[in-house]
């Protein structure tokens, strides 16, 4: 399957939408940006589901970015810079979203992992931005996501040299989360995945908004933007049955209202 394509399949509230072209190692064609802003606008939109793992196929990569071969089929620099972009269509999601990185997550592919809300990686997997060893530079966020999420010096190693760095090293800089054996780390994404699921989903979606407004605000309002948001939560269904659910000292059943 040269071509690729995006795969998803959905179960109890969590959806797992795979790069499916391991060939390749999951480099993303102009046709599979495509499909995945699709398949991710349909996720959102659909509210039975509550969290999204994203991953590749196949054990040697999560994806290493766009296909470099498709890159001089824009007819011009305008029409480069205006390409569907996947990072986009992660960052979009309203819906959390979780990184499941197998073997490479480099260029692209790295930006994907950045956007998504967190990260998990198997213990051989390893992340580089190498964009600068073939003359060119991340267009999708990489400079920003990076020094959010491992402070600037690390980021410039990483941008400054394009050599990769080891799942250990990714998780001492705070790049994932956790680092877990090969052959468990679906298994553990599902896991995390249900129990965000299982959460009351304006609540982790707001919380969600929340996160991400605070990278760019001043602390004041950042703190009123949250009691904003925490005020929207208070008012939901959802939230009236937590604290009944609590008082009456059983699970919450929430519903998304």
């Amino acid at each position: 399957m040269t071509a690729g394509r995006i795969t998803c399949e959905t179960k109890s509230g969590v959806a797992l939408v795979t790069l499916d072209r391991p060939a390749k190692l999951n480099a993303v064609t102009p046709e599979m940006a495509v499909q995945l802003a699709r398949v991710l606008g349909e996720l959102d939109a659909d509210g039975g589901v509550r969290c999204v793992v994203l991953t590749g196929a196949g054990d040697r990569s999560f994806c290493v970015g766009s296909d470099i071969r498709e890159l001089d089929g824009y007819d011009t620099p305008w029409a480069f810079r205006n390409r569907g972009d996947y990072g986009d269509a992660v960052r979009a999601l309203r819906t959390p979203v979780i990184a499941a990185v197998g073997g490479y997550a480099f260029g692209g592919g790295l930006e994907l992992a950045l956007a998504c809300d967190i990260r998990l990686a198997a213990a051989g997997a390893t992340f580089a931005a190498p964009e600068i060893k073939l003359g060119w530079i991340g267009g999708s966020g990489m400079a920003a996501q990076l020094a959010h999420s491992i402070g600037a010096s690390n980021a410039a190693l990483m941008l400054l040299t394009g050599d990769p760095v080891d799942a250990d090293q990714a998780l001492a800089w705070g790049l994932v989360s956790r680092v877990v054996p090969d052959g468990r780390l679906l298994d553990t994404a599902a896991e995390l995945a249900g129990r965000i699921a299982s959460r009351a989903p304006i609540a982790a979606q707001t919380a969600k908004a929340n996160l991400r407004a605070a990278h760019s605000m001043p602390l004041d309002q950042a703190v009123q933007y949250e009691r904003d948001l925490q005020t929207v939560c208070f008012a939901t269904r959802d939230a009236a049955e937590g604290r009944s659910a609590f008082a009456e000292r059983r699970e919450p059943r929430f519903e998304g209202r």
